[in-house]
């Protein structure tokens, strides 16, 4: 049977039970209050489906499974959602706005601020809770640019720039864990190495090449391994930065030949949609859609602000 053919694809109140079992494992639990004991089903001829009373006498509001998540306030019936999540979840490279548009029968406007809102909900958020790497771990760094035109840009010193016009992303890599990427405004030692001190632990050994931005911050770390490009060097020994660059490789096709235009105040959740992929690269397809169906709750996406 395929994964699309379960119920929660296809019923909203099939779709509305399971993410209650993804949400409240133990039981529901109020969003306004956090009550979690005295939570009662609301009932009566008029009551929609999923709507439950809480019943803390300070509170006594009513919610359903969806206040305080991503989904509230939304009219798209939660089995799209679902068939819109299971989508953008199992394609490695993404699925375009304009193909969830046509497969789902909703607006192209639509389309687009439900594929940012399930961005949205991939992201880990602006801060880290755990740095990564550690004592013997090994962790990979790199920097790409996208977007824009190659054109020369004089500077004021006279020189002449070659990325002035391109968005500027660095990506960190653990071997065998977990990608970190950002979205930075230049490339400089500065920039590299804020991002490095404040995600890495520095007993974890730092693979990078060549670029001397990385040449003075690799000396906090237990080791720095360099390869050198430029010379057409890509592996020696243990030193290298293929895991990265594969992860590039993915992102660009997925950014360059299925999203195509994407402004740099956005590319940020692009880049979380990548990480979030490359981070559950061993669930399968529904597993990795029921962890961002988890993540939902306490974030709330407007359009205006989208």
């Amino acid at each position: 049977m395929s994964n699309l053919s379960a119920p929660y694809f296809h019923d909203r109140d099939a779709a509305r039970a399971h993410l209650e079992k993804i949400r409240w494992p133990d039981g529901p639990v109020c969003p306004h209050c956090g009550e979690a004991e005295r939570i009662y089903q609301a009932r009566g001829r008029n009551v929609r489906p999923g709507v439950k009373i809480c019943g803390n006498k300070n509170c006594r509001k009513q919610f359903t499974v969806t206040v305080g998540t991503l989904f509230e306030g939304s009219h798209v019936p939660l089995n799209k959602w679902f068939q819109a999540a299971y989508l953008l979840c199992s394609s490695k490279k993404g699925m375009s706005s304009h193909q969830l548009h046509r497969i789902l029968g909703v607006t192209y406007k639509t389309a687009w601020f439900m594929t940012h809102r399930l961005r949205e909900a991939m992201k880990e958020g602006p801060i880290f809770k755990e740095p990564m790497g550690g004592e013997g771990v090994t962790v990979e760094a790199d920097e790409t640019y996208l977007g824009g035109k190659r054109r020369r840009v004089k500077r004021p010193d006279g020189k002449q720039h070659g990325m002035h016009t391109k968005m500027k992303v660095v990506t960190l890599v653990e071997r065998e864990g977990r990608a970190r990427s950002f979205v930075v405004k230049s490339v400089t030692s500065k920039t590299i190495r804020d991002v490095l001190v404040q995600n890495v632990r520095r007993e974890s050994r730092l693979m990078t090449d060549e670029a001397n931005f990385y040449r003075y911050v690799g000396k906090e770390f237990a080791d720095h391994g360099r390869v050198h490009h430029a010379a057409h060097e890509y592996v020696r020994d243990d030193v290298h930065t293929n895991v990265v660059e594969g992860y590039f490789s993915i992102f660009k096709r997925g950014m360059r030949g299925v999203y195509q235009h994407c402004k740099e105040r956005h590319l940020g959740r692009y880049l979380g949609e990548f990480d979030f992929r490359f981070n559950t690269r061993d669930f399968t397809d529904l597993a990795r859609t029921f962890e961002a169906l988890g993540r939902i709750g306490g974030k709330r996406l407007m359009y205006r602000h989208s």
